[in-house]
């Protein structure tokens, strides 16, 4: 038996596809999940289930009783909100969310801590010189709470390396794309395709990744991987033209034919602005979304690729599983 791993989030988009590899490759999964969430896992899984909210203060018994029994934790559990750019529940479930899960590993003593992060904590590069782990962080110029949560809570994670000698690795991912995706999270811009809702394409680009190809590499580094480091879990840089061409191809709809100016999307993105704060609620679009859109967020997984055996699923492959998947529970 590999032992017994405590999930947070184990109910999200990759939270999911991490308990399924657990499960898989022998593990006792205790799935954490916020209060009131309906059990998400068959039952010949023989997922034990635990109910707490990380955002919020905890105190130290009822954190013991939630890690009593496991060897290892992966917290996956966050809050990827970034409409409006600025929210402090985002802020409460990075930062306070990391903090508590902290407190469980160092009263458990467990044998490997693995922190799922976002790629965006490092500076991205250029798709000839693309970003990697080396990077300091370059996103603080869009005024994102789920960016700089996300580095926050990443130093809080090597803090407790290097203070209180935490075993534990740092991954994480760029934009996954693949099935199981219920609310829908990243994969949402599969359906914007579908339903013909994007006439045209920012300038910018991103990486993207499978989800599976990270949920398995998340669960390596519990085995691979040196204390402390940090790994970007990607796989394919593509230009928002390309990607979209790539998706519209495999759903079988006409790809986005118009360019958009970055001066247009940032003007755009700044009277959506002023919509919201007349309004009182988002709108579909802000400033600082715009301002990612226009910007090309390159990496480089070659680490990860070395030391965590990290996969490298063609992400046509992603986007044709999560179609599928969507027609299979009706999202299409």
């Amino acid at each position: 038996m590999a032992g017994r791993a405590l999930v947070t989030g184990a109910n999200g988009f990759l939270g999911r596809h991490v308990v399924q590899e657990l499960v898989q490759r022998g593990y006792i999964v205790r799935a954490l999940l916020r209060p009131g969430t309906a059990p998400p896992f068959p039952a010949e899984w023989a997922v034990e289930y635990c109910e707490e909210d990380l955002a919020r203060p905890i105190d130290m018994a009822t954190l013991v009783t939630l890690v009593r029994g496991c060897e290892s934790i992966i917290h996956a559990a966050a809050l990827a909100q970034v409409n409006p750019a600025r929210n402090p529940d985002v802020l409460l479930a990075n930062i306070g969310g990391t903090e508590n899960a902290l407190r469980m590993a160092r009263e458990a003593g467990v044998g490997r801590f693995v922190y799922v992060g976002t790629a965006n904590v490092f500076g991205f590069g250029s798709r000839s010189s693309p970003g990697d782990e080396t990077r300091p962080y370059a996103g603080q110029r869009y005024g994102l709470d789920y960016m700089d949560s996300k580095v926050a809570a990443a130093e809080l994670v090597r803090r407790a390396v290097s203070g209180w000698q935490l075993p534990a690795v740092l991954v994480h991912p760029t934009f996954m794309l693949g099935p199981g995706d219920a609310k829908p999270t990243s994969n949402a811009l599969l359906l914007e395709l579908y339903h013909g809702r994007l006439p045209g394409y920012p300038p910018g680009g991103k990486n993207y990744v499978h989800v599976r190809d990270v949920a398995t590499a998340t669960i390596n580094a519990l085995t691979m991987g040196r204390v402390g480091e940090s790994y970007i879990l990607g796989n394919e840089n593509l230009s928002y033209r390309e990607a979209f061409a790539l998706i519209a191809g495999c759903l079988g709809v006409k790809t986005p034919r118009w360019p958009i100016p970055a001066g247009l999307a940032t003007i755009y993105g700044q009277l959506c602005d002023v919509k919201a704060k007349l309004t009182g609620r988002p709108a579909p679009l802000n400033a600082a979304m715009a301002a990612v859109a226009n910007d090309g967020h390159y990496f480089t997984a070659q680490k990860a690729r070395a030391e965590l055996a990290l996969p490298q699923t063609p992400i046509a492959q992603a986007v044709a599983e999560s179609f599928a998947w969507f027609k299979a529970h009706r999202y299409v």
